[in-house]
């Protein structure tokens, strides 16, 4: 390979857009394709944050203060009854290296999006609508073959980051895309409401009722006055029916799972009725489950997977994203003549990481249902849990502990690699 590597990127999103940012400082004359299914960029979902060592990269790639000034600002979470009192209070830290439930760098989807593909504006070719219908490998390139233009081109290899449904994962292991793909049982819808439901608090609130839902409202930094909103639904791993009734509804479409979601939350108490209403009537509506991918392997050869394409995990896949992307292109710089090896010299360091963060099967369902218990009598007692953990102030005494000892959140060990000067420090 020469030192301009020819590369296609299936996706453009967050770990795609970070990917090609770094290559490109990597090996400034690379040559990048990044190819999306949908007609534009998709710029809606919920908030996400930056953790562990994507903290340490955002800061590396001169971001930060840009991501801290479109933050959403939060606060904290209040844990609400069905009066909306609150009953336990989680803050956040206010360190960047132990963080609570907010993230100092709690942030939009779309915003962080905007801000890591600014960097790319000009330097790379983006065709919208597109995606891979076939790929071949030989010794020296990939093949691929384009869906919609049926056009046939020729790259040194083949980047997946084409999300939880990884059609490329898919075509990689010679299974179903959904075979990798592990339902937490907890499903999610994500709107803007044209009003401040918080009454200007920066402190989100989390309602919980019966049957494992949950209406989750966050503040908005808009200053006309707006609020995020989130039903959650979430289902016993024995509940086939409800399960495939909410995933049939997810594939159907926005209004199939809007009328599902009327269904489910009509009686749910609090202010669901009125927000049920700012679902009605938003433009900005997503929803989507919450799954891990769980992968035995990153790579085969030319082709390598990253992102939620390889190792999708709610909480923390958005810094998994940024690791990856940052550790797929390190690798390359130690290996820019052999790309077989440098992306199993990613797989090699990121597998492991991966699996420590995702832990083991069926943990994260457990977690879940205990956050979003099914009875009254669960959340009896989940409430009282969180009120004494909170009344005892034994949040405020771990990050205390943790910040007088040195421990930080779990992060990824990786080489030195030899990244050229960027303009700012040279």
């Amino acid at each position: 390979m020469s030192v301009s590597p020819n590369v296609l990127i299936s996706g453009f999103g967050i770990a795609s857009s970070v990917y090609a940012s770094t290559l490109l400082r990597a090996f400034p004359t690379a040559k990048i394709t990044i190819i999306e299914r949908d007609p534009c960029m998709r710029l809606t979902g919920a908030s996400v944050d930056i953790r562990s060592s994507a903290v340490d990269i955002i800061k590396w790639m001169g971001c930060e203060a840009e991501i801290r000034k479109k933050t959403t600002k939060e606060e904290g979470v209040e844990f609400v009854d069905h009066s909306g009192k609150p009953f336990a209070t989680i803050r956040s830290t206010g360190n960047d290296q132990v963080q609570s439930i907010t993230s100092e760098y709690e942030i939009f989807r779309g915003d962080l999006v905007r801000i890591f593909a600014k960097e790319l504006e000009g330097k790379v070719t983006v065709i919208f609508d597109e995606m891979v219908e076939s790929y071949e490998q030989t010794e020296d390139a990939v093949n691929v073959t384009f869906t919609h233009s049926k056009e046939k081109k020729s790259f040194d290899f083949l980047v997946a980051a084409d999300g939880l449904g990884s059609r490329i994962r898919g075509m990689m292991l010679a299974t179903k895309p959904s075979a990798q793909i592990h339902d937490e049982g907890v499903y999610a819808s994500f709107f803007v409401i044209e009003e401040d439901l918080l009454s200007g608090s920066k402190l989100a609130k989390w309602y919980n009722t019966t049957g494992g839902r949950s209406i989750f409202l966050r503040p908005d930094p808009d200053p006309r006055g707006r609020t995020r909103g989130h039903f959650m639904n979430s289902k016993w791993t024995s509940d086939t029916q409800g399960r495939e009734k909410i995933n049939t509804a997810l594939k159907t479409g926005n209004e199939a799972y809007m009328q599902l979601v009327e269904q489910e939350f009509g009686d749910a108490g609090w202010l669901a009725p009125k927000v049920l209403e700012a679902m009605r009537s938003t433009t900005d509506f997503y929803a989507s489950k919450f799954a891990k991918v769980r992968c035995d392997k990153l790579q085969d050869g030319r082709i390598v997977l990253l992102g939620d394409a390889g190792y999708a995990c709610p909480g923390i896949g958005t810094s998994l994203a940024i690791i990856g992307a940052h550790t797929l292109a390190g690798s390359l710089l130690l290996h820019p003549h052999d790309i077989p090896a440098a992306n199993k010299a990613y797989q090699d360091l990121m597998l492991p990481f991966v699996k420590k963060q995702q832990g083991t099967p069926g943990g994260g369902d457990y977690a879940m249902q205990m956050l979003n218990p099914q009875s009254t009598w669960g959340l009896w007692v989940r409430n009282t849990l969180l009120w004494a953990i909170c009344a005892a102030k034994i949040p405020q005494m771990m990050i205390y502990c943790a910040s007088v000892f040195g421990f930080k959140e779990s992060k990824l060990q990786m080489p030195d690699y030899p990244w050229p000067l960027s303009k700012v420090e040279s």
